[in-house]
């Protein structure tokens, strides 16, 4: 007797066969909430998570959100039937040549966001990773702010028949959210107007202040 004739009378018998399971490491604590640590500008803090749709046939659709939370902005709608941490390396890898890199991401202690490959790439570019406390969503509370509104607004509303049309649909979406739908939490302006206007402000105020003209420089150029 031997553990693989065990084993094989084990599953004859229908018997169910235990499954070996691997201890996880859970990361995070309340500092990585948005009360420790809020964002003072434009790519100061990124939020990310997911949120989950089906199509018409009852097939999975995962969505991978991302935030910016200072303007409120929602960088990407990533819409797909599965998602692995190389694949948000490789999301992340564009949006950092489009946007610039953030100082810190925040988000939960998901596989994908834990995974050694999304770590060792935010630790090779210096980029802070945020991991709220595990079972404590009200500390990534933007992000899950977003989903109450993209829920009711979104997916609650349409039926999608394919991946293609739910990317399609939900990208459309995402457009409105940025440009056309006003945010209470911004004085009314959209996301993109918010970002813009705090974009002119800060270029404003980086340029070097204006030398006031004396009486002797008046006088000269009344003289010339």
């Amino acid at each position: 007797m031997n553990f693989k004739r065990v084993y094989r009378l084990w599953k004859q018998e229908g018997l169910k066969v235990p499954v070996k399971k691997a201890k996880k490491r859970r990361m995070g604590n309340a500092d990585g909430g948005i009360n420790r640590r809020a964002a003072e500008r434009p790519n100061h803090v990124w939020s990310i998570d997911f949120i989950f749709d089906r199509t018409e046939n009852g097939r999975s659709l995962k969505i991978l959100s991302l935030i910016d939370e200072f303007t409120r902005e929602c960088i990407a709608l990533e819409v797909g039937r599965k998602f692995t941490g190389d694949d948000l390396v490789h999301l992340l890898s564009e949006l950092f040549v489009i946007r610039g890199v953030p100082s810190f991401i925040r988000s939960d202690n998901g596989p994908e966001f834990i995974s050694k490959s999304v770590r060792s790439f935010l630790d090779f570019i210096e980029v802070g990773t945020s991991y709220i406390e595990p079972g404590s969503p009200w500390q990534n509370g933007y992000v899950e702010s977003f989903h109450s509104r993209f829920r009711d607004e979104c997916l609650a509303c349409e039926l999608f028949g394919s991946l293609a049309e739910a990317q399609a649909v939900i990208e459309s979406w995402r457009q409105t959210y940025n440009h056309r739908r006003p945010h209470s939490g911004l004085g009314g302006l959209t996301p993109a107007e918010f970002a813009s206007q705090w974009a002119a402000s800060a270029t404003v105020a980086a340029l070097p202040p204006r030398k006031q003209p004396t009486a002797n420089s008046v006088t000269q150029s009344l003289l010339s």
